[in-house]
């Protein structure tokens, strides 16, 4: 029982490690929520009790086309605490969003991160369109702007940016932001006033588009393309599934683009109402946007569009503050482990506000964590080590029953009651560390905080690999240590030469993951060295 308990979390880990090292991580829609829009399918419903005057729905409902004006577009910066954002007049959209706390590298030079990623076609974040109006307003139109700049000073009130268009006799729409000091979050509200005669339905579709280099490297450890939040699950979606459009709703709380440690994302005000489209043009330029239900509106009156914006880092407690839901973007695995992984990032972003180094606040965690599990550990190193000296005696117990399995358990049994030896006392400690090894994996593995974070000597950078695999040598060497002062129970030579080729195995593995992760597992088999050292001491 104990070898099989021992191989199943060899396996485990093993499998865990493997199949985050080759395969990249992804969310896939659960079933019944993603699917193809039908052509003919309609927007969602429009919402009910919109008012429409009295008679005003026989009078007969004519389509607009209204094409994209031309004139020279300019471009209205926005500066904030925490980033710049430069709007073109061109479709009141986002050319540049640069966040001013990230640098896109560790090179001297670099500069800050860029959020918008465009082709320079036009094909910008933010472009709103009406495609299943009585008035078709393309995205493209020239807007005029309230300012020429803006600049959000931190402590003051709001301030809002408004661009402004309107078709003469028939409809004019304004796209109004609204910033708010020390916040990634903006809100935008898109206004359509009904300037002609007969009553008129309008809906939106706000997009965030991006440009995919073809040339760029994925990485395998992260999801990097469209994620919405729909029916409280998460859903994400592959990019090299977006050769056709694809539709999931209603009831999409929120939907956006996201890399591995930043997301744009879009909330509707209607969530009940509101639907996500994906889709790849054959550009590269992948677009999500969230599709809107369709407003009545009658003549000189207008209809209202809400959205809050969150463009910036996926930190999981600015995330949460916002109070959009919007931290279930960062992976920190499923319900199941993240009553875990949560309160661990909480405690690693705590110590850190005192040793002012990630890499040094690791390595207090994982002490806290090896003390938590000391008794644990100790009760298994113990048992290890009294099922070892109890081996000759089995063995003269498979010899004397080697015909008779049923007596050879019984007497086994009797053994264990004997000598006060529970068998299962070895291999439950190592499988209650499991969860915790695996969300300590996630916390260092997903958070933002490990970004661009030195630690000392050639470590600059705690979510690279270490650049010249120091860190994962050392690790496997002291768990090859560990491995040769851990107790052998059983005695079994597979076992025995499976343990000695682990070291080798964890050592490649990690040679491409996050130095900080590499700095949790080398610490760690530190202090379970100096435990079994001193369990063997008592011993002696």
């Amino acid at each position: 029982m104990e070898q099989r308990t021992f191989l199943a979390i060899v396996l485990s880990l093993l499998l865990l490690i493997g199949y985050q090292y080759y395969y990249m991580k992804t969310h896939p829609p659960k079933p019944g929520v993603t699917m193809e829009k039908p052509a003919e399918e309609k927007s969602p419903a429009e919402p009910q009790g919109n008012a429409v005057a009295p008679g005003a729905e026989e009078a007969p409902l004519k389509r607009l086309a209204i094409e994209k004006n031309g004139g020279e577009a300019k471009d209205i910066t926005v500066e904030t605490p925490l980033y710049t954002a430069v709007f073109t007049t061109r479709g009141a959209s986002l050319k540049s969003f640069m966040l001013r706390d990230y640098r896109e590298s560790l090179a001297t030079d670099s500069g800050p991160v860029e959020l918008v990623s465009a082709t320079g076609t036009g094909d910008y974040p933010l472009t709103v369109g009406f495609p299943d109006s009585t008035v078709a307003i393309p995205g493209g139109v020239l807007y005029e702007a309230s300012a020429g700049s803006l600049a959000v000073v931190g402590g003051e009130a709001p301030r809002q940016l408004i661009f402004s268009w309107a078709y003469p006799g028939e409809v004019k729409v304004d796209k109004i932001y609204t910033f708010h000091p020390g916040k990634y979050t903006f809100d935008l509200e898109i206004k359509v006033h009904n300037l002609s005669n007969i009553t008129i339905k309008e809906n939106a579709l706000v997009a965030w588009t991006h440009y995919l280099d073809p040339d760029t490297k994925a990485d395998r450890y992260s999801h990097e393309g469209p994620v919405a939040m729909v029916k409280n699950a998460l859903v994400t979606e592959k990019i090299k599934n977006l050769d056709e459009r694809k539709f999931t709703g209603p009831d999409v709380q929120w939907g956006g683009y996201e890399t591995k440690y930043f997301i744009a994302s879009i909330v509707p005000e209607q969530p009940s109402l509101t639907g996500f489209v994906m889709v790849q043009d054959a550009a590269n330029v992948v677009t999500t946007a969230l599709e809107g239900p369709r407003n009545i509106i009658p003549p000189g009156q207008s209809g209202t569009f809400r959205y809050a914006l969150y463009v910036g880092p996926k930190e999981y407690e600015r995330l949460k503050s916002e109070g959009l839901g919007i931290e279930r973007a960062v992976d920190l695995g499923g319900t199941w482990i993240r009553w875990l992984t949560v309160p661990l990032l909480s405690v690693l972003n705590y110590i850190y506000q005192y040793a002012r180094n990630y890499g040094l606040a690791i390595i207090i965690l994982t002490v806290f964590i090896k003390l938590i599990l000391w008794p644990l550990g100790t009760m298994s190193y113990k048992s290890m080590k009294e099922m070892q000296k109890l081996q000759p005696k089995l063995k003269e117990l498979q010899e004397k029953f080697k015909n008779d399995k049923a007596k050879l358990q019984q007497a086994t049994m009797e053994m264990y009651r004997t000598h006060k030896i529970n068998p299962m006392s070895g291999c439950l400690p190592l499988l209650i560390q499991i969860p915790v090894f695996f969300a300590l994996y996630k916390v260092l593995l997903y958070s933002i905080e490990l970004r661009h974070a030195p630690f000392y000597f050639w470590i600059h950078d705690l979510s690279a690999k270490d650049p010249y695999y120091v860190t994962p040598i050392i690790m496997g060497a002291t768990m090859f240590i560990q491995q040769k002062m851990t107790p052998t129970p059983t005695g079994n030579d597979l076992q025995v030469k499976m343990m000695m080729w682990m070291p080798v195995i964890f050592t490649f593995l990690f040679l491409s993951f996050p130095s900080g992760l590499v700095i949790y597992w080398l610490f760690s088999n530190v202090l379970s060295i100096g435990q079994q050292y001193y369990i063997n001491r008592q011993q002696t």
